[in-house]
């Protein structure tokens, strides 16, 4: 029995983190002129900042294309870059400000050729 204690301390602690690196990077990427990835709108303008997660060449129609997935805490977005293979500065872990607006692609949310600005 005290395995089983352990076990699920071990696992609340752990989704207790990622909650609580959630909650901070909400409160890190939310300041007027930012919209939050859960609130915005599809088909619609938008200003994100966040973190990337991860960062994959994946082609398109035989084209290029870099993704990366944005993530602020409320949500995650992919966000493409067509016919690019890399972008100096452009990896995991790096904040960032994204301008564009957000479609849907095979159920996914996305942002093709955003205006981009690494944030220091």
């Amino acid at each position: 029995m005290p395995e089983k204690s352990r076990l699920r301390r071990s696992i609340s602690r752990w989704a207790n983190s990622s909650d609580q690196e959630a909650r901070d990077l909400r409160r890190t990427y939310t300041e007027p002129g930012n919209d939050c990835i859960a609130d915005a709108a599809d088909r619609s303008m938008v200003r994100l900042r966040g973190t990337l997660r991860t960062v994959t060449l994946r082609p398109r129609g035989g084209v290029p294309a870099l993704e990366a997935e944005l993530f602020d805490g409320s949500g995650s977005i992919t966000v493409v870059w067509l016919g690019r293979r890399r972008i100096a500065g452009i990896n995991p872990g790096v904040a960032m400000a994204v301008e564009g607006r957000i479609g849907t692609q095979d159920g996914v949310r996305v942002i093709f050729n955003p205006r981009y600005e690494l944030i220091p």
